[in-house]
């Protein structure tokens, strides 16, 4: 499932993560569990984040946990930086 806000915020549902589904969620140990799961999901973020950079993207992209094995990764795509104009480059060098 895909979402968005239309302001370069994306909203990826996934309510069977492959990682995630190995875990196996005890009520005692749930601190430990959740630990896991988070970490297990870095490496689905990077990949996102990498094929978006593979297309000149720059995004932050976060994983939040829902009812295991349900992740929702949240993508933020960041604005490109303004270009610096000829005249303040030029201004800063000195003339031979």
């Amino acid at each position: 499932n895909l979402r968005t806000n239309h302001r370069g915020v994306y909203v990826l549902q996934d309510n069977r993560v492959r990682w995630l589904a190995r875990l196996s969620p005890s009520p005692s140990d749930s601190a430990s569990l959740r630990a896991k799961a988070m970490l297990l999901t870095s490496f689905p973020c990077g990949l996102i984040r990498g094929a978006l950079s593979t297309f000149d993207i720059d995004a932050l992209v976060s994983a939040e946990l829902t009812a295991l094995p349900g992740c929702q990764f949240t993508i933020k795509i960041v604005p490109p930086a303004p270009p610096v104009a000829q005249a303040e480059a030029g201004a800063t060098g000195s003339s031979i």
